[in-house]
């Protein structure tokens, strides 16, 4: 199998983000703050820290302002290329259509709405020394069974959610991220389709698929309140910080722009650019989104503010 010398990045930022609703209603989904920080830039602080500098990011919905969010970070100083679909195509069709544009080259695919402290070169080397044609990151989760988990068998994966009707559990869910090789185009798709059932499904029944167990943090943000705690966690683990650091960006808890009235108490929050915290209020484990304003005297636990509109977690 001919093995290109460099890595590519891939991240996938088409999706509507139904699930997060009304706030993906304002901030298309890569672009959703997570503890002060566009979602997207997590992953691409991945692949910067790891020296992967050329990444390919598909677009669907809301791309002009995805689009804009780069040129107005020129880029991050990585060579990024956009593959709009005018009709969505899934994970399995998006990839699908940028094969030439990946060529012979492995590439890292990453979820632009997961955050992680993944060891980026340490599974890029995994693939490598073991001449994979697929590696899936995977992690242990208590509720792997209802979220749908991996079946393992002797060191490779073998199912997932049962697909392939082989009955093995792990106790392992995916994490949305992979190092891919050119041999996953062999049994992917052109239309609508997702690259777990196509493309990973090929590779065991015909090749094979590797797995790199990640012990790290892993959030997501497909719902308000998950949306929440990613942001939370992700300030208390020191993550956005060092994300945002990659790219010389700031992701302090409270934006350096936001006003905060007298006597108002902020506890464990994130409070974005542009909010304003009415005087005497009270803001405990809550995320209030950029532009939102909270009235004078308010109590707000444990939601997510967007706008005027308190959205309890």
């Amino acid at each position: 199998m001919h093995r290109g010398r460099r890595v590519k990045g891939f991240i996938l930022a088409a999706g509507f983000g139904e699930r997060l609703r009304p706030v993906t209603d304002l901030f298309p989904k890569p672009l959703v703050p997570v503890a002060n920080l566009p979602s997207i830039c997590y992953a691409l602080s991945l692949l910067a820290g790891a020296g992967i500098t050329s990444v390919i990011v598909n677009l669907h919905y809301r791309p002009d302002a995805i689009r804009e969010y780069f040129r107005e970070n020129r880029d991050f100083g990585l060579d990024v290329t956009f593959s709009y679909e005018p009709e969505i195509l899934g994970t399995g069709g998006g990839v699908m259509k940028c094969r030439r544009m990946i060529g012979d080259d492995d590439f890292v695919l990453l979820n632009s709405d997961v955050i992680m402290n993944l060891d980026m070169a340490g599974l890029v080397r995994r693939h490598r020394e073991c001449s994979s044609p697929g590696t899936v990151v995977l992690y242990g989760a208590d509720d792997a069974a209802s979220i749908g988990q991996a079946g393992i068998r002797d060191g490779r994966v073998v199912d997932f959610r049962n697909f392939l009707g082989t009955g093995v559990a792990s106790g392992l869910i995916y994490t949305g991220a992979a190092v891919l090789s050119p041999a996953v185009f062999s049994y992917l798709e052109e239309g609508f389709s997702s690259i777990v059932y196509t493309g990973y499904t090929g590779l065991i029944t015909n090749e094979r698929l590797d797995y790199f167990k990640h012990d790290g943090l892993w959030l997501d943000i497909g719902t308000v309140a998950s949306l929440r705690m990613a942001s939370l966690r992700a300030v208390k683990a020191g993550v956005a910080r060092r994300a945002a650091a990659v790219f010389g960006l700031e992701a302090a808890a409270i934006a350096a722009d936001a006003h905060i009235g007298g006597r108002a108490v902020v506890r464990d929050s994130v409070v974005g650019a542009g909010c304003s915290v009415g005087a005497g209020s009270e803001i405990v484990e809550s995320v209030l989104l950029p532009g939102s304003r909270v009235e004078d005297g308010a109590r707000i636990s444990g939601a997510v503010v967007l706008g005027g509109e308190v959205l309890k977690a």
